[in-house]
């Protein structure tokens, strides 16, 4: 044990010799091979991907269940509102439940339980009888995309080192919005049951594959089981890699971070700090108006004269699966900050756009009380010539968040906290962005009477603008640098 400590402080206690530790680190990396880590990290992200398919459920499912013979199944319109929106009920209730568990069982157990609330979730949607069950199933599956926001994140973060894990963890946000196409495409063939059979596949597949993957190191050695951990990074380095060396290197670090969670800590720059940041990651993410933009979708695109809303959805969905693609290739040369700043830009403009659009499109009606707007700002034809600016504007817009805002505030969540306030900070992040986004959804319309339209997407837009503000005086760029360094940037203490 003496000889492990020694070997740390040779690697880790260099502090003015910055170089000479991120060329011992380059040596490290040299031997990893990732041909397991990617394994790993393929069976976890099928997660995300389950969240993806209960996100994506409801738009094809609702115009079924609204128009269905049976009449304990069929939905109004408050109803299917909540058909909707009360996932997000269930998820907030997740991550608090998701940061108690990592930090309890582990990131591997909660990820494999997890898996249980969306099979049983969708077994009760198959088997409804009436809207109370349907209900019941929906905040089943709302749960476990709670819990699974918060700790597939922090499970790929932790198995991944610095070269890869922004790439990796961008495949996080890549399956969820390929889990909406995916739903979307599946209910254009398959009805609203078959459909959600077809749900309850991925997260089956997770709990399986997860029981042939390891836990996390750095939650091994935190729990003392250090002959675990190195097996552990063995199995993700590779046999080349000197597992002993990554080891005593986290040891280092938690040794420095110190103990247990307690009061005193929230005083702590590197507990505070990340926590702030993490918190209005979550909340800007929220106010880019992305709700708002995808609830017009479907609209904007029969104005200009795609006739087939099946279609147009799938469409729309595809656009962010390339560009969550893209932003996944990207994340670990061009770094977050600088996608985070340019995303914002492109809502910030797109937004202002939308807002013109309406404004435009409720003069040309001679209507500029905007109350028109407020039920349905698309539902004549506009100028002949302003379908292109609301169609510019939202593929704008889209690329943009995906590339950007959608991806990255997760990414980002799962770097910054120290390992002992992992579960707190995480769930606080998940609860603030999903607790945000179901408050947004049902006070939309609201917003919409006392803004009109233009007024709304202009307020979204001046959110955007906020958050460029906000990405460059207060988040940190993480590209490049391990969990350790990141963490202690934060406290202010060399790297």
């Amino acid at each position: 044990m003496i000889e492990i400590q020694n070997e740390s402080r040779r690697l880790l206690d260099t502090e003015d010799e910055d170089t000479g530790v991120r060329s011992e680190q380059d040596a490290y990396l040299d031997k990893v091979k990732n041909g397991k880590l990617f394994l790993a990290s393929l069976a976890a992200v099928l997660g995300p991907l389950s969240f993806g398919f209960v996100l994506g459920y409801s738009s094809p499912a609702i115009p079924e269940l609204s128009t269905i013979t049976d009449p304990r199944l069929r939905l109004d319109d408050d109803e299917a509102s909540w058909f909707g929106s009360i996932v997000t009920i269930g998820a907030a209730i997740g991550g608090l439940l998701g940061g108690w568990m990592v930090d309890k069982i582990g990131r591997k157990l909660s990820l494999m339980f997890c898996a249980l609330p969306y099979i049983f979730g969708f077994t009760i949607v198959i088997a409804a009888q009436n809207v109370w069950m349907l209900y019941l199933g929906r905040v089943l599956t709302g749960l476990a995309s709670g819990v699974t926001s918060l700790v597939v994140p922090l499970y790929i973060s932790e198995i991944a080192h610095e070269r890869v894990r922004g790439t990796m963890g961008s495949c996080v946000q890549l399956m969820v919005v390929t889990g909406i196409m995916g739903a979307y495409i599946a209910g254009m063939f398959l009805d609203w049951r078959w459909l959600a059979i077809c749900c309850s596949i991925p997260p089956t597949m997770m709990m399986v594959f997860m029981c042939f993957m390891p836990e996390t190191p750095r939650f091994l050695l935190s729990q003392g089981k250090r002959r675990e951990a190195e097996e552990a990074v063995r199995f993700l380095r590779g046999p080349d890699a000197p597992a002993e060396w990554e080891c005593a290197r986290i040891e280092e670090a938690s040794d420095n971070q110190g103990g247990s969670l307690g009061m005193s800590d929230l005083k702590d720059p590197g507990v505070y700090k990340p926590l702030g940041v993490g918190i209005m990651l979550m909340l800007f993410q929220q106010l880019t108006g992305i709700n708002a933009i995808m609830f017009y979708a479907e609209t904007i695109f029969e104005e200009a004269h795609f006739k087939n809303s099946n279609v147009a959805t799938v469409v729309v969905a595809a656009i962010q699966v390339v560009f969550t693609a893209v932003a996944a290739l990207v994340m670990d040369r061009a770094g977050r900050k600088l996608l985070l700043i340019l995303s914002g830009v492109s809502m910030c403009l797109s937004t202002a756009a939308f807002g013109v659009y309406f404004k435009l499109s409720s003069e040309t009606h001679g209507n500029s009380s905007g109350l028109f707007l407020v039920e349905s700002p698309l539902a004549e034809d506009p100028a002949a010539g302003l379908s292109w600016l609301a169609l510019a504007s939202m593929g704008f817009f889209i690329t943009g968040f995906s590339l950007g805002w959608g991806p990255i505030p997760w990414l980002v969540m799962s770097e910054i906290f120290p390992s002992r306030v992992k579960g707190f900070a995480s769930s606080v992040c998940v609860l603030t962005n999903w607790g945000s986004a179901f408050i947004i959804t049902k006070t939309f319309q609201d917003l919409m009477d006392l803004l009109t339209s233009a007024g709304t997407f202009w307020l979204f837009s001046g959110c955007c603008a906020l958050n460029i503000v906000f990405t460059i005086l207060f988040v940190p760029e993480t590209k490049g640098k391990s969990l350790e360094q990141i963490q202690a940037q934060f406290k202010g203490t060399p790297e």
